[in-house]
């Protein structure tokens, strides 16, 4: 059967995540998110069995409970919001692992993550603009919100923000992705053309279809 030991070393695993006892009580270990020192994960022994608490998305909360006996409203939290999964040996363990992905996932459900996942879909050689990313994050109107998670992106290698320009398709001429046109040499550099600092968005823009980029080629 899964041990507390298991439980918290696969926790552990996740990015950006501690193991926190606040209670200054060893039945109660906790797994946290760094940048927002929030839990999604409380481990403690409870009527002879561990208990694990989780987050839990609203659309899957009922889903986990009607497959499983086991798996019940949240012991001292909000039952809307977080189950109490019995590990009396009736959850298979892939589930047990998935259901504290899915909690993780809904503490670290930010704005700016969401914004950065976006850009992550970018093509090479593609451009989108503000308004565009903001719309791949789930909601257009944020589109402000984009322009300062970018000034503030924790991965240049790996989120490509100089692929997005603005509504005209004008790059940024400051110094906000590494130097004064920085971001126009990294696009040429990409298979992007850019003309006095412009790049055409009916050759290069991504298009967006229910919330997806689509490829029209």
């Amino acid at each position: 059967m899964i041990t507390r030991e298991d439980v918290l070393a696969y926790a552990l695993t996740l990015p950006d995540t501690y193991q926190d006892a606040p209670f200054h009580d060893n039945n109660w270990q906790l797994v946290r998110v760094k940048e927002s020192k929030k839990a999604f994960l409380w481990t403690y022994e409870r009527n002879g069995y561990l208990n694990l608490n989780v987050k839990v998305d609203p659309s899957w909360r009922d889903f986990w409970r009607d497959v499983y006996e086991a798996v019940i409203p949240g012991y001292h939290q909000n039952k809307e919001h977080w189950n109490t999964l019995i590990i009396d040996g009736s959850i298979k363990e892939e589930d047990v692992y998935q259901m504290i992905d899915e909690s993780y996932n809904v503490i670290t459900d930010t704005p700016k993550r969401r914004i950065y996942e976006a850009v992550k879909k970018i093509p090479e050689g593609k451009v989108a603009t503000y308004a565009q990313v903001a719309e791949l994050a789930g909601k257009r109107k944020m589109a402000r919100a984009v322009g300062n998670a970018l000034h503030t992106n924790p991965d240049p290698l790996n989120i490509p923000c100089f692929r997005v320009v603005n509504s005209k398709g004008e790059c940024s001429g400051s110094f906000a992705f590494g130097g004064l046109n920085a971001q126009e040499k990294r696009l040429i550099e990409d298979g992007v053309e850019v003309v006095n600092g412009k790049v055409d968005l009916e050759k290069y823009g991504i298009k967006i279809l229910d919330g997806e980029i689509i490829d029209l080629n």
